[in-house]
């Protein structure tokens, strides 16, 4: 099936969808529903190894568009959007994430939360959300888990911009290679996984999951009740969502 905002492929164990919204791959709804719908078509295929996240243009992702993300909008934002990592939660298969330039916000979340994460010298993460007035969930359920509290503390309430060096030291992603040979080096990186039995991958993948004792579903549900419930009633979220569509500092009243 041909989407607008993604590109698709299933071959031989291996999924590939890659965002393909010019030129900074902003995450909207349309963008992000297209997305759930590969993902839950996927559900249940006994071949799928390993689900890969790429893109094309500038970045890989600058993040969801504010624009959608404010008013009467929120709500239905915050429901597409955490329902991609619902269903990466329940794909079984292998998930890696080939990031460059730009990995911000959402588009930051969306890679952390993969199983793996390769990345480009020049890749830039982080969780910018807070200098607008909101937080972001996903970044809130999964960064403690990945690196610890202190240092998700650090980058969530601080909102800072690191670099992929400093995101390999911090356990945040896997791998750094040169600008110019991710492609090449994301297919060295997945083709083992492509070689073992899917059925054994998708076991040895929920035993790690089940080790961890970590259930996904009932954070995450703390965590959007929160950001829906609280946060997005006070002045500030809603001010500083406004600022940042109008290219003017946020005047907080801290309410």
């Amino acid at each position: 099936m041909a989407y607008q905002h993604i590109i698709t492929e299933l071959k031989d164990g291996l999924g590939i969808i890659t965002l393909n919204r010019p030129p900074v791959n902003v995450l909207n709804i349309a963008m992000m529903d297209e997305m759930t719908q590969v993902l839950a078509e996927w559900q249940g295929k006994k071949e799928l190894k390993v689900v890969l996240f790429n893109a094309k243009g500038k970045c890989f992702s600058a993040g969801v568009d504010v624009g959608e993300h404010m008013g009467d909008l929120a709500p239905k934002m915050i429901d597409v959007f955490h329902r991609i990592f619902r269903l990466m939660d329940k794909v079984e298969a292998v998930t890696v994430a080939s990031v460059y330039s730009s990995c911000l916000g959402g588009g930051c979340e969306l890679a952390i939360f993969c199983d793996l994460v390769i990345s480009g010298e020049s890749a830039k993460f982080g969780q910018p959300e807070i200098q607008v007035g909101v937080f972001p969930p996903i970044a809130a359920q999964i960064m403690p888990r990945i690196m610890g509290r202190k240092a998700a503390m650090d980058l969530i309430l601080s909102g800072r911009i690191i670099t992929a060096a400093e995101a390999l030291q911090m356990g945040l992603i896997n791998k750094v290679v040169k600008n110019e040979a991710l492609e090449e080096e994301t297919r060295a990186f997945v083709i083992p996984f492509l070689g073992l039995s899917a059925e054994v991958l998708r076991k040895t993948k929920k035993a790690v999951m089940a080790g961890l004792r970590d259930d996904f579903e009932p954070s995450l549900k703390a965590i959007e009740d929160i950001y829906l419930k609280e946060l997005m009633k006070t002045h500030d979220a809603q001010e500083g969502l406004k600022a940042f569509l109008e290219k003017r500092k946020p005047a907080w009243r801290n309410e």
